[in-house]
């Protein structure tokens, strides 16, 4: 988080790119996927206040994170369970809400980089954010539900709107045909998508919605590839 070290998402804050002095961090892939769906609400409606959970790929741990949910599914089946070695518990068919070491103040320090990370990367110092982030028997593609607060009326309409037109993100989101996002559709792809758009009930000028992308692709590699499309060549 050096101020002097632009973080960037080209779609967001690609103009930052530009003022690096030799470093251009890219942000962490859980930040980058829900980001995608929250800055052009925040564009349209300002937002004050995000409490997110996250349901992240084993794939995020890397090679022996696969290695590990597959051999503890085909044990589970087998009768030969493996003990776990990636992750502190057994995965396959388990969801452990620990991702990364735990702070002194019980966040982990995923969750504290979603919250530091957004802030930097929108130039919203001033926004409240909290995230559980979670680890799934996925593997690969994270998703992120997500409850957003904003400074201006939400209207259901203009956040699909805004929503649709957003370069690197895909609208999809129909219940009466059961169509939302799944990370089993958006693993290898490189947009994100976002769906289940509806009213929030608990907060004023609130929006629920639930966004899912490859945190390989847009949260890791591709993101990387497209902050060196932005520079001079």
């Amino acid at each position: 988080m050096d101020s002097s070290v632009p973080l960037v998402v080209p779609e967001i804050n690609g103009s930052d790119a530009r003022k690096h002095q030799g470093i251009i961090a890219n942000p962490n892939c859980t930040t980058i996927v829900a980001l995608m769906a929250l800055y052009p609400l925040h564009q349209a409606f300002r937002a004050k206040r995000v409490i997110a959970a996250s349901y992240q790929a084993v794939s995020g741990a890397g090679a022996k994170g696969l290695h590990e949910l597959a051999e503890q599914a085909k044990g589970y089946f087998s009768g030969q369970p493996s003990s776990p070695e990636v992750f502190k518990y057994p995965i396959a068919f388990n969801v452990l809400p620990h991702v990364d070491l735990f702070l002194e103040n019980g966040y982990t320090k995923e969750e504290a980089k979603f919250l530091n990370e957004s802030r930097k990367i929108m130039h919203h110092s001033t926004l409240r954010a909290s995230i559980t982030c979670v680890r799934v028997p996925v593997f690969r593609a994270h998703s992120v539900a997500v409850n957003a607060e904003f400074e201006q009326p939400v209207s259901l309409d203009r956040a699909r709107d805004a929503l649709a037109k957003f370069p690197g993100l895909e609208l999809v989101d129909d219940p009466g045909l059961n169509r939302y996002p799944m990370p089993l559709n958006c693993a290898g792809k490189e947009n994100c998508e976002v769906g289940r758009l509806r009213i929030d009930t608990a907060l004023d000028n609130g929006l629920a919605f639930w966004v899912c992308g490859d945190q390989i692709l847009k949260g890791a590699a591709l993101n990387a590839i497209q902050i060196a499309e932005l520079l001079p060549q």
